[in-house]
């Protein structure tokens, strides 16, 4: 890896409230924002923003977008400041429109899977931010190819970052629960090993992976699709770390970090 070629990451990144609570994942992201060279800017893939069609954020002066209900008032009142970046979402752009067409929206603002981490990453909000949204029409191996055809924006300084759940199923998740789910646990566990075998095909097929449990672990593939992105920019002996591994009810947190 070149001395210059910027880290990917994956965060898991569970409840909204993670943004402002004191607990071990987000102390976790803060000391990955720590350890992480400060990128130029940053190419969010959040599972909170699905499209039909591929759009990029182009707005210099992006909003926080607050897209939950329920939750207490300090969490609304959160703002994310940091600028966008047009010149990125057109750069992003170039490198995707020779095989698909791709829409630059100037409204888009931050939803809450990218500024619920990136506040604990980089709480100045200094380096500008860009969302790539997600194409729902299409199934995974799509998405991986989009994330390969990115690989050239590492070597500009910019991070890219995947937000969602590995495992993410809201229909059955109970706060109360004092286990995780058996299959919760055994489907975060076969990502893992996947993960740490470098077996990427195991990982866009995840229907195969997850087996039987598939429609449990990933219900809706919207949390699914990101992990997807940074996992296409692994180099082949690439090195890849996990961190924040650990599942709640029906969720899994686990996260991973590669070229750190």
């Amino acid at each position: 890896m070149s001395a210059a070629r910027m880290p990917a990451l994956f965060v898991g990144h569970g409840s909204p409230m993670n943004a402002i609570e004191d607990n071990a994942f987000r102390r976790q992201w803060q000391a990955l924002g720590r350890e992480l060279p400060k990128p130029r800017a940053i190419l969010c893939i959040s599972a909170h923003w699905e499209t039909r069609g591929i759009y990029l954020s182009a707005t210099a002066t992006p909003e926080t977008i607050h897209d939950f209900y329920g939750f207490p008032k300090a969490l609304f009142d959160v703002r994310y400041p940091a600028p966008g970046s047009p010149s990125l979402a057109q750069r992003v752009a170039d490198l995707l429109q020779a095989q698909h067409a791709v829409h630059l929206d100037p409204g888009r603002g931050l939803d809450h899977g990218a500024w619920s981490v990136l506040l604990a990453l980089y709480p100045r909000a200094d380096v500008p931010v860009v969302q790539l949204s997600l194409d729902m029409r299409q199934p995974a191996a799509f998405h991986y190819g989009l994330g390969r055809a990115l690989a050239p924006l590492r070597d500009e300084g910019i991070l890219v970052l995947g937000s969602g759940n590995a495992v993410h199923n809201l229909y059955v998740f109970d706060f109360h629960r004092p286990q995780p789910y058996d299959w919760a646990l055994a489907c975060d566990a076969r990502w893992r090993r996947s993960l740490e075998a470098g077996d990427h095909a195991a990982l866009i097929d995840y229907a195969q992976n997850f087996g039987d449990n598939t429609r449990l672990a990933v219900p809706t593939a919207e949390h699914y699709y990101p992990l997807l992105y940074p996992l296409a920019l692994q180099q082949p002996d690439e090195t890849l770390r996990l961190f924040n591994t650990a599942v709640l009810s029906s969720l899994s947190m686990s996260s991973f970090v590669l070229g750190a």
